[in-house]
C-alpha cells in the first residue's frame, strides 16, 4: 500500500504489539486484506460491508481460480480485521460473524434447474416500480453468465442489441464480448421506460440498471433480490447472483457447449478454473443414469 490509511496504519501497530506478529505475518495480513480493498474500492468502505458483501467477495476470490484453502486463509485474515475494528470501537458489529469459511476440498458451487429460475423469475411482482427491473437483471445474469459486478456496471452504451452482443468489463478491467439471448434483451427494453420515468443522478446516465433513486446498484442489493425471491419461489438452496453464473456454465455443458467457449463467455484467465464445470457435468450424468437407466430401476 502506497499512502497507508490511519486505520490500516493503526492495524499494523495492533498485529505487531497486540498479536506478536512477524513482519513476515503482517504483510500476509496485509496483503489479503487489500484484496477485501481491492473488492470494495476503498479503504473506508470496509466500514460499510455487510456480512452479503462478504459473502459475494468469497464467490469473487473462488471465480477466480483461488483455492479453497487460501480462500478460508484470506477469510481468517479479514475476521481479524474485523475484531480490531470491534475493539477500536470503528464499528459495533462484526460483519464477518456469520459467513462461513469455505469448505475444503472440491467445491461444486450451487446450481438451479431451468425450471427452478423460471420458477424464481415469475414470482417476480411486475406490477412493483423494480419489478420488470429486477426481471431484466435475472435474465442477464442468466443468459450472460455475468458477475454481480458485471452487471451492476453494465452501461447503455456497451450493449449491442442488433447485433446481440454486450461489451463487458470484467476483472482487472478486462474487455470482452458476451452474448446475450433474445429473452434478455426483450425483458431490458421492457425496462427502459421505467428507468427513463427515475430521476437519474449525474454520473449514472449510462448504467442500465438503476435503484429508486436514480443511482446504480449495489452487489449487496442484487444478493438480496435474489435471496428474497428464491425463498417466495421455495427454493431452499444457498444461492447468490453467483448461481446464475454457474447455472449458466453447466447448463452450457449439458448442452454440448466446447470448454474453451465456455471459458471465454465467463472471462476466466485459467482454462483449470473453467474445468470445475465438468466434474459437475460428471455428477449430473451419474445422476442421469441412475435416474433413468433400465438397470437402475
Amino acid at each position: 500500500m502506497e499512502a497507508v490509511h490511519p486505520m490500516v496504519r493503526k492495524y499494523v501497530t495492533f498485529l505487531k504489539l497486540e498479536k506478536s506478529l512477524s513482519k513476515h505475518s503482517v504483510e500476509a495480513y496485509l496483503s489479503d486484506l487489500q484484496k477485501l480493498i481491492d473488492y470494495s474500492g476503498k479503504v473506508e468502505k470496509l466500514l460499510l460491508l455487510k456480512s452479503a458483501d462478504l459473502e459475494e467477495f468469497l464467490c469473487q476470490l473462488r471465480d477466480c481460480g483461488i483455492h479453497a484453502r487460501s480462500q478460508a486463509r484470506i477469510l481468517s485474515g479479514i475476521k481479524s480485521f474485523y475484531r480490531f475494528l470491534l475493539i477500536e470501537d470503528y464499528l459495533q458489529n462484526d460483519p464477518t460473524e456469520l459467513v462461513d469459511a469455505p469448505k475444503l476440498g472440491r467445491h461444486l458451487p450451487e446450481v438451479l434447474s431451468v425450471e427452478e429460475i423460471d420458477l424464481i423469475i415469475r414470482c417476480i411482482d411486475l406490477s412493483s416500480k423494480e419489478g420488470q427491473r429486477n426481471k431484466a437483471m435475472i435474465e442477464t445474469l442468466y443468459s450472460c453468465g455475468l458477475r454481480v459486478s458485471e452487471l451492476v456496471t453494465l452501461k447503455i452504451s456497451n450493449c449491442y442489441f442488433e447485433e446481440e452482443y454486450l461489451l463487458v468489463e470484467g476483472k482487472g478491467n478486462k474487455q470482452r464480448l458476451v452474448p446475450i439471448s433474445q429473452r434478455a434483451i426483450r425483458e431490458i427494453r421492457f425496462w427502459m421506460p421505467d428507468r427513463s420515468a427515475l430521476d437519474i443522478k449525474k454520473g449514472h446516465e449510462d448504467f442500465v440498471f438503476l435503484n429508486r433513486r436514480g443511482s446504480g446498484l449495489s452487489r449487496s442489493m442484487v444478493f438480496r433480490i435474489i435471496q428474497d425471491l428464491a425463498g417466495l419461489a421455495g427454493i431452499t438452496k444457498t444461492i447468490s447472483p453467483h448461481t446464475f453464473r454457474h447455472s449458466f456454465a453447466t447448463h452450457l455443458l449439458e448442452g454440448g457447449a466446447n470448454l474453451r467457449v465456455i471459458q471465454q463467455m465467463l472471462g476466466h484467465e485459467s482454462i483449470q478454473t473453467t474445468e470445475i464445470y465438468t466434474h459437475m457435468d460428471k455428477t449430473y450424468l451419474r445422476d442421469q443414469i441412475l435416474r433413468f437407466h433400465p438397470r437402475n430401476n
